[in-house]
């Protein structure tokens, strides 16, 4: 299946498949960026899983090593003063040394870290959970962005919509790349955020459900296991509790797949999924 849009070419993918970013510790690094991107889909390096800017510039360059496909880096503004604007300073100067080409921004204001991205070139994706906020960043130049439904890790707002009003709606208002987040996690949910109007999918459940991710595989397990019908797991929707590690999506991820194999399946699957609508005359 080839896909050839706005957003695959702007950041020189094979197809609009991104892996979410991980924050906490020696998750969102070279181990599973590199898999995903060298699958054909586009793997993020997060500064906040690093010890220190030493030990992220040294993964980077081994990601470099190990690919030659696009590996972005993203950056976390939160209120925690230890990822205050000292803390991002040394990552933002060694990936503009490193001349890192894609960079994702995500939570509150991060417009300058955008904007010295894109005055070196770099193309700049920022994740955003409310429409209010979507169209705040836009208006600051931003080259894409990501907008994660209810259904998603994360904490919650009382302003979010599902990824279904998020994509349909913002179709409609934006024309730059709208990028599907929350509760993707399979073949029909990618085709489906691309059918609603997306140019891409964000995934971060489905890359943790793979063995190149670096965490327990009791948590591998359990998303496996998870099961969306159970009234717990309901509550992080439905009471804007905190979702924990997993995101809905886990619903339909049956197993634990290497990155290539899980991204050939979506891809395929996709394909097998438009045969069949042919097939019917639907298409």
């Amino acid at each position: 299946m080839k896909i050839k849009n706005d957003l695959t070419r702007m950041l020189g993918i094979q197809y609009p498949i991104i892996q979410g970013a991980f924050g906490w510790k020696g998750t969102g690094m070279s181990d599973i960026a590199v898999p995903v991107s060298q699958a054909g889909g586009l793997g993020v390096l997060t500064v906040t899983c690093y010890e220190d800017p030493d030990q992220f510039q040294e993964d980077l360059r081994k990601a470099r090593r190990l690919t030659d496909k696009p590996v972005a880096v993203n950056f976390t503004v939160t209120k925690v003063p230890r990822f205050n604007a000292d803390y991002h300073a040394e990552y933002i100067r060694i990936a503009l040394q490193e001349s890192v080409r894609i960079v994702f921004t995500s939570g509150y204001e991060a417009s300058a870290i955008g904007h010295r991205f894109k005055a070196a070139g770099s193309v700049w994706i920022h994740k955003s959970a409310t429409f209010k906020h979507a169209l705040s960043v836009v208006r600051k130049s931003v080259d894409a962005v990501v907008i994660v439904g209810l259904e998603g890790t994360g904490h919650k707002h009382p302003d979010q919509h599902t990824t279904l009003i998020n994509i349909t709606n913002l179709k409609k208002i934006l024309d730059i790349p709208i990028i599907a987040a929350g509760g993707i996690g399979d073949a029909r949910g990618f085709l489906a955020a691309l059918a609603m109007g997306a140019s891409g999918v964000y995934m971060g459940t489905a890359f943790m459900a793979t063995r190149e991710f670096r965490i327990a595989q009791k948590t591998k397990d359990a998303i496996v296991a998870q099961s969306v019908t159970d009234t717990e797991y309901s509550k992080k929707i439905y009471q804007m509790q905190h979702s924990g590690l997993h995101s809905l999506s886990s619903g339909v991820i049956e197993s634990v797949p290497t990155v290539r194999d899980f991204i050939k399946g979506v891809v395929s699957g996709a394909e097998e999924i438009l045969e069949e609508y042919r097939s019917w005359g639907m298409i």
